[in-house]
């Protein structure tokens, strides 16, 4: 019972200083980040959502900078796995070695760079089907099995993978199934002029930025849970159905629309973005910022749709007018 008290009270602290926790993780984050508030702030709600991002641009433009940044100003460990096309299962998961002490041999499970709190995979495009499976499994169930053993992944777990939209050749790009499991689909653009410069001028210098850790992981649990307890109306709740249910049902531009994951996803986002922007309640601006992340790798064009160059944003940012 005391241990209840004493949990409900970090919480209403936590929700009394969370505006002022997510603004120093941000200007923590910005000594070394320079610009992309969008990017830095969807892979937070990603985490705030206990969810797994995909991220895409360019090469260059700071995606593994951005991630382990984060990592060290959250406190969690980091691991980052270079997917290439011979990138083997136990690569990423771990392998039974033989491990021989004082004359006595026996299989002992060396642990793959799966166990940590946040998983860099990047260019998850160049791993054969076979790994992508191996590493999307731990994704889901959040454990590990080797031979008849199970071992369970280190709360919290986030996998954060990249993927590059040039030099497709050679690549498995993944199926729209296991696109799914990913709660976010981040783009990174290229910085301002502004930027660049600022970007140049602070790493060209010998001292490079470092950062301190912000918040803990028991803090990342009590955020999780405030991020669900932000309310909703059921008028919103209605509008994201609406949304996601239209995906399906708009054959004139959707081959296929987002499952009942992307309603789910939408609204915890949601939550997410109204917490991190100082509201206790989702509003529509919520709604409308989020649908883009969540649906661009939902759904599926039709050959019409491709032929005539029109895009997923194109399409949610109508599908959006459409709902209201």
């Amino acid at each position: 019972m005391q241990t209840t008290d004493m949990n409900e009270q970090r919480l209403k602290q936590m929700y009394d200083n969370s505006q002022e926790i997510f603004s120093i993780l941000f200007n923590e984050i910005g000594k070394v980040i320079v610009g992309q508030k969008s990017v830095v702030e969807q892979m937070i709600i990603s985490i705030l959502c206990d969810g797994h991002a995909l991220v895409e641009s360019n090469p260059g433009l700071g995606k593994t900078l951005t991630i382990s940044t984060i990592s060290k100003c959250m406190d969690l460990s980091f691991n980052r796995i270079q997917c290439t096309p011979d990138l083997m299962p136990a690569d990423i998961t771990g392998t039974n070695i033989i491990d021989e002490t004082e004359g006595i041999k026996k299989f002992k499970f060396e642990h793959g760079p799966i166990f940590a709190n946040i998983v860099l995979a990047d260019e998850i495009n160049r791993a054969s089907p076979k790994t992508q499976s191996a590493l999307l499994e731990s994704m889901q169930e959040k454990q590990v099995t080797s031979g008849n053993k199970t071992f369970i992944l280190d709360k919290p777990f986030f996998v954060l993978a990249t993927q590059n939209p040039i030099e497709m050749e050679g690549t498995f790009p993944l199926p729209e199934a296991q696109l799914d499991r990913f709660l976010l689909k981040i783009q990174v653009d290229y910085p301002s002029f502004e930027d660049e410069i600022e970007i140049i001028n602070r790493y060209t210098l010998i001292d490079t930025p470092e950062v301190r850790s912000i918040i803990s992981k028991s803090d990342i649990f009590y955020l999780q849970r405030l991020t669900r307890e932000v309310p909703i109306s059921e008028e919103l709740k209605n509008k994201v159905i609406k949304i996601v249910s239209t995906t399906r049902s708009w054959k004139e531009h959707i081959e296929y629309g987002a499952s009942p994951r992307a309603s789910i996803g939408l609204i915890l986002a949601s939550k997410a973005h109204a917490l991190i922007n100082g509201r206790n309640y989702v509003s529509e601006e919520d709604i409308k910022k989020m649908a883009y992340p969540i649906l661009r790798h939902r759904i599926v064009l039709t050959f019409e749709s491709e032929r005539k160059g029109i895009s997923s944003e194109q399409i949610i940012s109508e599908l959006i007018k459409k709902i209201n």
